[in-house]
């Protein structure tokens, strides 16, 4: 039995498609909003969605362009809306919509619609996952637009810690459609004028430079000298520092090259709120291509990861969330991914959860000073969840930040740098 998504912010109208379409057979599931929509679509995989233009958080384009972004339209979309026009409908088939109905829609323009979209067998056409995808977070949407300028400015570009697959991601972000395409880790002979100028106007991708053995490192000093001619833009991840690579015996020249024109991932330290987002984009897509069982988080799951130290190893937080969630859907032994099988697989001194047992000395403790060390050790909790920003700190304790600065002094609170500025 086909599962159809109806989403549409209009409850009569929900309501009406359900039961006809339910008349017809269909497994009918009905979503109010995109938040909603979404949540359905990641749990239920449905066969169709239809899909209202305007609501009121996010409209029906927007979302269908998140999910083209997010290479997430492993389903026919149609597109429904009582004020469209030709421009609409046009801008909605170019992202990938199958159809568009007006409203009011005629019964058997509906049935035979539904009907022409769940017998529709192409294959979706499926975008590799960009940073688009992420932009919901205003750091990762600032992020992307550094990489797109230093991009625009230089045929070879360096993200800094990120590497494989998260790297990848960045990668694809900067390759124009249906731009070729070619990662050098995977070139084991030695690159020729050739095989380069069959790929100009493309993007030359690196993994992760540690990984590269003596002729890969040939063979990227090579496209380097011809970057620029042939219309080629180079990008190279690592997580470690380029010192350690000249002292494992790298070109100094080459790297000094490469690390001209750099980009830093942001670290995921004091973005807790927008790490279940990231997660349940990242799982998605490993659904979505197939590399993973068809997994998805639970509540407890998503704010168990809120808590997960990043702020201890900033320098590969990316990778290192890439690779939990990964992990998590090919261990988890349940369809849904638990709190319990996050914290499996994260060490317990890594998880910043102090229990009631730091807490019992304190009963000891005259009033006053079990007080002051209560205060010190919730601040000094949520300074380290929070990465050091104190504005997200004066935020969650409620303080003026004057107030704030203050209190933390009178309590020996110890700022980093960040926490300094």
């Amino acid at each position: 039995m086909a599962i159809i998504l109806v989403v549409d912010d209009e409850v009569g109208i929900r309501e009406l498609l359900s039961e006809i379409l339910i008349d017809e057979g269909y497994d009918v599931r009905l979503a109010e909003n995109a938040t909603a929509a979404r949540q359905v679509r990641n749990e239920l995989r449905p066969d169709l969605v239809l899909l209202d233009i305007w609501m009121p958080d996010t409209d029906g384009i927007s979302l269908l362009k998140e999910w083209h972004a997010a290479g997430h339209l492993n389903m026919p979309v149609v597109m429904m809306s009582g004020h469209g026009t030709i421009d609409t409908a046009v801008e909605a088939t170019r992202f990938g919509a199958f159809d568009f109905l007006e409203k009011p829609i005629a019964l058997q323009k509906l049935l035979s619609t539904v009907q022409k979209a769940l017998k529709h067998d192409k294959p979706p056409v499926r975008p590799a996952l960009t940073l688009e995808a992420f932009t919901r977070s205003a750091f990762v949407k600032e992020f992307k637009r550094r990489l797109e300028q230093a991009a625009a400015k230089s045929p070879a570009l360096l993200i800094k810690g990120a590497n494989g697959g998260m790297a990848e991601i960045c990668a694809r972000t900067l390759q124009p459609a249906r731009a070729p395409w070619l990662d050098l880790s995977g070139v084991s002979s030695a690159l020729s004028q050739e095989m380069l100028e069959k790929i100009s106007g493309g993007v030359l991708f690196v993994p992760d430079l540690a990984v590269l053995g003596k002729m890969q490192q040939m063979n990227l000093a090579f496209a380097v000298e011809r970057l620029e001619k042939l219309n080629l833009q180079l990008v190279a991840a690592t997580v470690a520092p380029l010192p350690t690579l000249v002292e494992a015996g790298w070109d100094s020249k080459l790297l000094a090259r490469l690390g001209e024109v750099w980009v830093a991932m942001p670290t995921l330290a004091g973005h807790g709120d927008e790490l279940p987002e990231i997660a349940g984009l990242l799982l998605t897509n490993f659904v979505e291509r197939g590399e993973v069982p068809l997994r998805h988080f639970s509540t407890a799951a998503l704010n168990t990861l809120r808590t997960l130290p990043w702020k201890r190893q900033p320098d590969s937080s990316w990778s290192d969330l890439y690779a939990l969630v990964r992990n998590l859907a090919l261990t988890s032994l349940d369809e849904e991914i638990g709190a319990d099988d996050v914290l499996r697989v994260m060490p317990q001194e890594n998880i910043e959860r102090p229990g009631m047992l730091s807490l019992l000395p304190l009963f000891d403790q005259p009033l006053r000073e079990a007080r002051d060390a209560f205060e010190k050790m919730y601040f000094e909790h949520h300074l380290r969840l929070e990465g050091g920003n104190m504005t997200k700190l004066a935020e969650r304790s409620g303080l003026e930040r004057t107030h704030l600065y203050r209190k933390l002094k009178q309590l020996d609170v110890k700022l980093g740098k960040r926490g300094e500025e």
